[in-house]
């Protein structure tokens, strides 16, 4: 099929529904994001097929199989919306206003971090709308292999070589009790020591909960004891509820401690040090608004780093480590 009598057939929508399913790996969750019908999706695609003279995707079952023709057009697609994104970039430019769109997810421990930052990037470029998706680990990493956003914020980043990361800022989990807590009276409390009380935990997948369960399987410590709660909220206001006792990123418990509700115990190899993380699929190249992000966040790593370190931790001259741990 020649170029031009392909161009009057193809529309933006068609490849718009495309990269939905290509990426989601389904027509009904692709249908879901898009908020579109399952045979609207379906009609697209067909639509799509015919005017490629392609089969690009096959049922196998209930398995959406992709076929290697959609795989070629995810490439072109990504490009042909890439250099719209850039026209859009460069027409505001022009008008003196950069706009577009800006897609993040973040796990729930970076909620103390991502909205310092995005309102000075949105304070220096008012024009860019800006969407946010807050989830646990395992959905921020879920949600990275299916290429839903364009940035992902997390900490405990997968050793993978097709992740592109830039460490952000430190995130420390730190172990804390309630005010004159028995832990307090110890000499040398010990892990082994913290488990013996209730430990209060969130869900399984969430990434505080797997770098303090990787370290108690480290020092041999069972966590016999637990109480799963929601989010890190419920948790902190369990531990001052005297329900148990629990690891929390230092940053969601700042103003207890500060305030003396809430006491941080000191044990061994503690506190946890992890870095939050800026990542995304190397095979996917980010957008102009968020390379534009990513530049904003690197011109002012320094100052990020700054307002949030712990007023007794120095701040490391060579910036923030992002540790790898495995899924």
């Amino acid at each position: 099929m020649s170029s031009p009598k392909l161009l009057n057939r193809l529309t933006f929508r068609q490849l718009q529904v495309f990269q939905a399913v290509h990426r989601q790996r389904s027509y009904s969750r692709a249908a879901e994001q898009l908020g579109l019908t399952q045979p609207a999706v379906s009609a697209q695609i067909r639509q799509l097929e015919q005017a490629l003279g392609q089969t690009l995707f096959k049922y196998a079952g209930k398995t959406l199989h992709v076929l290697p023709a959609a795989d070629t057009l995810a490439l072109s697609t990504q490009e042909i919306f890439g250099q719209l994104s850039r026209l859009q970039m460069n027409l505001s430019d022009i008008n003196g206003k950069i706009s577009g769109e800006l897609n993040l997810a973040a796990v729930s421990s970076a909620q103390y971090i991502v909205p310092y930052i995005l309102a000075r990037f949105r304070a220096r470029y008012p024009d860019i709308q800006v969407r946010l998706k807050v989830c646990n680990r395992s959905q921020a990493l879920e949600r990275l292999a299916q290429q839903q956003d364009d940035l992902v914020i997390m900490a405990m980043v997968p050793e993978d070589d097709r992740l592109e990361v830039m460490p952000i800022i430190d995130n420390e989990l730190v172990a804390v009790v309630w005010p004159e807590h028995p832990l307090l009276d110890m000499q040398a409390a010990t892990l082994a020591d913290f488990a013996r009380h209730y430990v209060l935990m969130r869900e399984p997948g969430s990434g505080v909960r797997s770098a303090f369960e990787q370290l108690a399987a480290f020092q041999k410590v069972a966590l016999s004891h637990r109480i799963e709660l929601g989010t890190n909220e419920a948790i902190k206001q369990g531990v001052m509820a005297h329900l148990g006792v629990a690891v929390l990123p230092r940053l969601a418990v700042r103003l207890e401690l500060e305030q003396g509700l809430l006491t941080e115990l000191s044990l061994a190899d503690f506190p946890i040090r992890r870095a939050w993380c800026t990542v995304y699929r190397r095979e996917r190249f980010p957008t102009p608004v968020a390379e534009l992000f990513l530049r904003f966040v690197r011109e002012h790593l320094t100052q990020f780093q700054h307002h949030f370190r712990a007023p007794s931790s120095p701040l490391p001259s060579h910036g923030v480590a992002c540790l790898p741990m495995t899924p």
